[in-house]
């Protein structure tokens, strides 16, 4: 009877700690948020960094949202290095602040969203819906690179 009782016990301690390990993971996750270019604006505006992780050739074609960080996620051949993105990502925005997230279409922030809330501990990761397309076809403002480009060259950030 005494082994009966420890046994339920056991089960029960067990469960309480798996439901435990399970809130304390759902907790620990970012808010992802997909936005528009309209919130885009508002947020950036606000002061919510914005980290465009399209590549040079992307960059130069079509312009940048004004006071976007330039910083690759994956490169021209599709593979990217996390570790490394990361730790340049936590120059411009601290794990626990908001982080705007923008490239092309929004499918790769769409992936990069994921890590950054799964791995990073960022609090709120804003997704671009449709990315620097839907920003261009909207007719709102974009500035040359090239500045930018120039300066993360210099500082090995990009």
């Amino acid at each position: 009877m005494r082994n009966d009782i420890l046994s339920k016990w056991y089960l029960v301690r067990r469960a309480f700690v798996g439901c435990c390990c399970v809130m304390a993971a759902f907790a620990a996750r970012a808010d992802i948020v997909d936005i528009d270019s309209g919130e885009l604006a508002k947020l950036a505006a606000s002061g919510v960094p914005v980290i465009d992780i399209r590549t040079s050739p992307e960059w130069q074609e079509t312009g940048i949202v004004p006071g976007s960080h330039l910083l690759t996620f994956f490169d021209e051949h599709g593979k990217a290095d996390p570790a490394v993105w990361l730790q340049r990502a936590n120059a411009i925005a601290k794990p626990g602040d908001p982080l705007i997230v923008i490239c092309r279409s929004g499918n790769r922030t769409k992936v990069l969203s994921q890590f950054l809330s799964q791995r990073a501990g960022y609090a709120k990761v804003y997704n671009v819906r449709n990315g620097i397309l839907a920003w261009a076809k909207e007719g709102r403002p974009m500035v040359s690179a090239a500045p930018a480009l120039a300066s993360c060259r210099a500082a090995r950030t990009c």
